[in-house]
């Protein structure tokens, strides 16, 4: 391999030190890389025919070997939306939201660091107040467009058309901004944004600066923040304008800092929404960047590699001949992705703990400098990984890393008798290397363990590895190798290789960190399909099962001299449910099977009894607990701002106990209600009484669950302990529901209904029914015109469909269940009504009563709202959904909040101690 060579400029250079331009000519690099961008659109340098070599001789070796070499690159894209602009402009939506809530909370504040800074402000020198608002006021026009001429100059134009959009549509922002302050913004917004104007003391000074917004969101939006020198400039203008406006008395600071985040956040929306010019290095770029740290390179072919949000951001890999030397393996890495799976990492990082993630997003610098050390690291600590001899940037946008080459395949490709014990032992052997010196791989699966010619293993793709380690983490490799290795060759084999290379203590120890939260995202995939097809194979096995077990009873049974029209014995019908539940449970028995980490904590535990196996608690925060946490305090906030005003105690004294009493009453019927609605599809005998007791234990059930899968859980679990088979149990609930959902929103249509014409003397529909209708047949016609949304529908409604249609024919053929379960349906409603409509009369006053038709309309959209909720009890979503409800329809706020919550009070929280009881003892009696 060659070592050394000649710089360009004839200076020699060492390839294996990192090469980077001074920061004189950062500018000047990064028009270059701009205007050849510009010129070049989606890939076009890569485009050019091949030419002969000619010789060291030929002039400049940059121009030479960039003019001489082939490369094998795909067109890019002439733009790309980065994830990172996405992120900025959420930031900036976030900072105005903050900004004007502060503005609206904090008047007291606002008013206080006003009068501060009036009064820093005012001992300025008059002179220097007018000669920096002159020279601001030149200098902020003069600037852009100077900017502007440069960058045509050079070819860029796009970057300009991107500023000009910005700006525009920054322009429109704020005279809309400028026109909700003036019309509809509370009184303390207006305050803190607006004062008397110097001129007119009866006018008003601007919310936002009309023309200052403009050119920080143009500034922004052509990247300025690459160019030193101009963004200094315009800063300094910025701040001089700023001042000046401040001191004279024209602005606020509030309107300054809104002026800035508007300005900011519309050119990053900008950027994201048409995509910005695609800087990726091309073919040409990375030859001419091997030529400037002292290769000589013919050509290059990138290897095709699909990026997915796990792999995306490992870079660009080519492989690359030279004319006088062994090939070479070189990574490319841009800003593009370096951003991709930043949202997965994001969402890592916030509900896992520290030591279990990795940083969602790092500089090209950094990447570039822990891949580098890793390396280093790695080959240091007596472990097989590609050696890495050069390191350079690529411009401003992209650096690359230049390894030796590595010929191979990766385990993945490898045919399962290729898998021998010596190549397990031998991976567990650069294991054991890095982890003797601490050093993390954080990525063992398949494509990252190469397999050269001669079966050496190779560890690649470091980048996201760690130094100086912990031992959990190192765990965590262990135990990521044994579940990649144990996808292959079986968790026996796996473990045998671990054991004979690591130790069994070492082994045991990883027990705890083999939980899928812990592995990598492919391998979770993996283990996901394989997990549907485990029990693709159990159900097929219980349908072979119970089809034989009929079978075999035709043919065995003598025939009978029964007339036709006698009944059959019970027992005897009794008898063959139990025999073909018997034969499917031992055919379930038979074909049910281990999943892969339970088998390997099974091989673990026969060498060592005594190992750890409880998980070890790696996740800081679950999603469910998150959404569950930001809805209640959401609905928290709500209901305090809502009781805030209404003064409890005469309220209670007041209250009509009567009432009371009847909403007590009307919450008891519904477990009765309940019972019903859930027999009626169920063409089997269930006990009714604990029938009932199931539905109470259900308000235990779903203060830990959300609503829809709590009660569904529960009701299923309870069918199937009362002698219905599993799959009839849950075609039973899923009947259930699937006519629950259609009485729904029939009764939530017809009470709409009504309330729309219950003022008007004609029965026309009001306009929200309409609009309502409208909405869905709009939603229809979407779904059925968009390919992949009906082909998704059509799915889960055939999925659907295939299991609950038997069933609901069943309960067809029974009319007297099927009117249990319609009355069921109906009175369960019923009662939930009668309970808030009681609320409400509790504590309302002669003249604030409402009608049952908008009642029964506030609770069904309450409900809906409640099932969708992902809290448990759907608590904060309904309490403000029936607040604003009743609200809505003409009953005081006074009268709805204490409504509300004695509706909630009885209908969720009190019942959870009977719904206790009730868990507690059918668990006892073996019925859940």
């Amino acid at each position: 391999m060659k070592q050394q060579g000649v710089h360009p400029e004839g200076a020699e250079s060492t390839p294996a030190a990192s090469s980077r331009p001074d920061t004189a000519d950062a500018d000047e690099k990064t028009d270059k890389a701009d205007g050849e961008t510009a010129k070049k659109g989606a890939g076009d340098a890569d485009k050019e025919a091949p030419s002969a070599p000619s010789g060291p001789d030929s002039g400049d070796p940059d121009e030479v070997h960039a003019d001489e070499v082939e490369g094998d690159e795909p067109l890019l894209p002439a733009r790309v939306h980065r994830p990172n602009d996405l992120m900025r402009l959420l930031v900036g939506v976030l900072a105005v939201a903050l900004l004007l809530a502060i503005a609206a909370f904090a008047h007291g504040t606002t008013s206080g660091l006003e009068q501060d800074i009036n009064k820093g402000t005012g001992r300025a020198p008059d002179l220097l107040i007018k000669i920096a608002g002159l020279a601001s006021s030149i200098a902020i026009l003069l600037v852009p467009v100077a900017f502007a001429i440069e960058r045509l100059i050079k070819r860029d134009g796009l970057r300009i058309a991107d500023g000009v959009l910005a700006a525009v549509l920054a322009h429109g922002v704020t005279l809309a901004t400028d026109l909700w302050v003036a019309k509809g913004a509370p009184d303390s917004i207006q305050e803190a944004l607006t004062q008397p104007s110097p001129g007119d003391i009866h006018a008003l000074t601007d919310p936002v600066h009309g023309y200052l917004a403009p050119v920080i969101a143009y500034m922004t939006a052509v990247g300025m923040s690459r160019r030193p020198r101009w963004r200094a400039v315009l800063w300094i203008v910025l701040m001089l304008d700023a001042f000046s406006m401040l001191v004279t008395g024209y602005t606020t600071p509030f309107s300054i800092i809104l002026t800035v985040l508007i300005g900011w956040t519309v050119a990053y929306g900008t950027l994201y929404a048409v995509g910005s010019p695609n800087v990726r290095p091309t073919g040409r770029t990375l030859m001419a960047g091997l030529s400037h740290v002292g290769f000589r390179p013919v050509s290059a072919a990138r290897e095709e590699v699909a990026e997915t949000p796990e792999t995306g951001d490992r870079g660009r890999r080519y492989f690359v001949t030279l004319e006088d030397g062994p090939p070479l393996d070189v990574t490319v890495v841009d800003r593009e992705q370096q951003a991709q799976g930043f949202f997965y990492r994001a969402y890592r990082n916030l509900t896992l703990r520290g030591f279990a993630t990795r940083s969602s997003l790092q500089s090209l610098r950094q990447a570039l400098e822990q891949e580098a050390l890793l390396a280093y690291a790695a080959i240091a600590a007596g472990a097989n990984a590609p050696k890495l001899i050069a390191t350079s940037e690529l411009g401003p946008d992209a650096v690359m890393l230049v390894y030796e080459h590595t010929g191979g395949r990766t385990l993945d490709s490898l045919a399962d008798e290729e898998i021998t014990d010596e190549l397990l032992r031998d991976t567990w052997h650069q294991v054991r290397a890095l982890q003797s010196r601490r050093i993390a791989h954080r990525r063992l699966v398949g494509d990252a363990i190469l397999v050269d010619r001669s079966g050496t293993v190779i560890l690649t793709d470091l980048r996201v590895g760690e130094i100086a380690a912990g031992d959990l983490l190192l765990r965590m490799d262990t135990s990521q190798l044994l579940v990649t290795l144990g996808l292959r060759v079986g968790a026996q084999r796996a473990v045998a290789a671990a054991v004979d290379v690591l130790g069994p203590d070492a082994v045991a120890d990883c027990l705890p960190m083999l939980q899928p939260i812990a592995l990598s995202r492919s391998t979770r995939a993996t283990l996901r399909r394989l997990a549907r097809e485990r029990a693709e194979r159990e159900r097929e096995a219980v349908l072979e099962a119970s089809r034989q077990d009929k079978q075999a009873r035709l043919e065995e049974a003598p025939h009978s001299t029964r007339p036709v029209l006698e009944k059959p014995d019970k027992r005897a019908v009794k008898a063959e449910a139990r025999a073909e539940k018997r034969a499917i449970d031992e055919a379930l028995e038979e074909a049910r099977e281990e999943d892969l980490l339970t088998q390997i904590r099974h091989e673990v535990l026969l060498i060592r009894p005594q190992a750890p196996v409880e998980p070890a608690r790696l996740e800081r925060v679950r999603l469910r607990t998150l959404l569950s946490f930001i809805a209640g305090a959401i609905g928290a906030y709500f209901l305090l701002t809502q009781l805030t005003h209404i003064e409890f105690g005469p309220l209670i004294e007041n209250a009509e106990w009567g009432w009371v009493a009847a909403a007590v009453v009307f919450s008891a019927l519904s477990y009765l209600a309940a019972a019903m609605a859930l027999l009626g599809f169920v063409p089997e005998r269930v006990p009714f009484v604990r029938t009932v007791a199931a539905q109470v234990a259900g308000s235990f059930v779903k203060i830990v669950a959300p609503a829809a899968v709590g009660g569904v859980a529960l009701n299923t679990r309870f069918l199937q302990r009362a002698g219905v088979r599993p799959g009839l149990a849950v075609a039973s609930v899923g009947a259930s529901q699937l006519f629950g959902l259609g009485c729904h929103i029939l009764m939530l249509l017809s009470f709409g209904y009504l309330t729309g014409t219950e003022k008007t003397p004609s029965l026309s529909p009001s306009r929200t029914v309409i609009a309502g209708l409208l909405t869905v047949a709009v939603l229809v016609l979407v779904v059925t015109s968009v390919p992949f949304l009906r082909k998704f529908v059509v799915t889960r409604v055939r999925s659907l469909f295939a299991g609950v249609v038997p069933r609901m024919l069943d309960v067809l053929q029974r009319p007297q269940k099927l009117i249990t379960g319609i009355g069921g349906m109906l009175l369960l409603t019923a009662c939930f009504v009668m309970c808030l409509d009681a609320s409400i009369r509790a504590f309302g006053t002669e003249g604030t009563s409402i009608s049952i038709a908008s009642v029964a309309v506030v609770f069904l959209a309450g409900n809906a709202l409640g099932s969708a909720a992902p809290t448990p009890g759907g608590v904060g979503a309904v309490e403000a959904t029936l607040t604003v409800g009743l609200i809505a329809v003409g009953l005081p706020k006074e009268v709805a909040a204490p409504a509300v919550l004695l509706f909630r009070l009885l209908t969720l929280w009190l019942p959870v101690l009977p719904g206790w009881l009730a868990f507690n003892y059918l668990t006892r009696k073996g019925a859940l």
